[in-house]
């Protein structure tokens, strides 16, 4: 329980940290992108593997995510006061965060029509690969060149059903 609630959290910092240059780019720095992938990656693993995670190894996982939430604290103050107070005051309005979830939704449709599109295209290419597919199978079960007999495998005497002993 405590590992699914500590994935989910870290799901959620792991995709903040993915968006804050997008959101707050006076905040964010160029490797944040980065280390939100990793703490994705934390999350996931902590999700997927909460039933094997009981007793010490909880433990640690428990202290380790007490680390990275005091750590990513730090690093958020230390970000804040570097900002000159007007940025600060921009930072705080709300008109600020209305303009880039606009800019965010622009983006995420922009991304969406691309995806279409790069599926409409596969889309258009998928109907003749299994004719591909096919083409090879025949050939493969031509081989050399010699046709085999129906019903036997290639090596083995005719269908007459003499045995090669005399």
């Amino acid at each position: 329980m405590l590992a699914t609630v500590g994935g989910t959290l870290a799901l959620l910092l792991g995709l903040l940290l993915l968006l804050l240059p997008l959101l707050a780019t006076e905040l964010s720095r160029p490797r944040d992108s980065v280390w939100g992938a990793v703490v994705l990656l934390l999350g996931l693993v902590l999700v997927t593997s909460a039933d094997r995670l009981t007793g010490a190894p909880m433990l640690a996982v428990l202290c380790g995510g007490l680390l990275i939430g005091r750590l990513g604290s730090e690093v958020g103050q230390a970000r804040w006061r570097q900002l000159t107070d007007e940025e600060r005051q921009l930072l705080v309005s709300s008109e600020r965060w209305n303009r880039s979830v606009q800019q965010l939704t622009a983006s995420f449709s922009t991304l969406l029509t691309q995806a279409s599109v790069l599926v409409s295209n596969l889309g258009g290419r998928l109907p003749s690969r299994p004719h591909q597919q096919q083409t090879l199978g025949a050939a493969r079960t031509a081989g050399d060149g010699q046709p085999s007999e129906a019903g036997q495998p290639r090596g083995t005497a005719g269908g007459d059903g003499a045995s090669g002993s005399a």
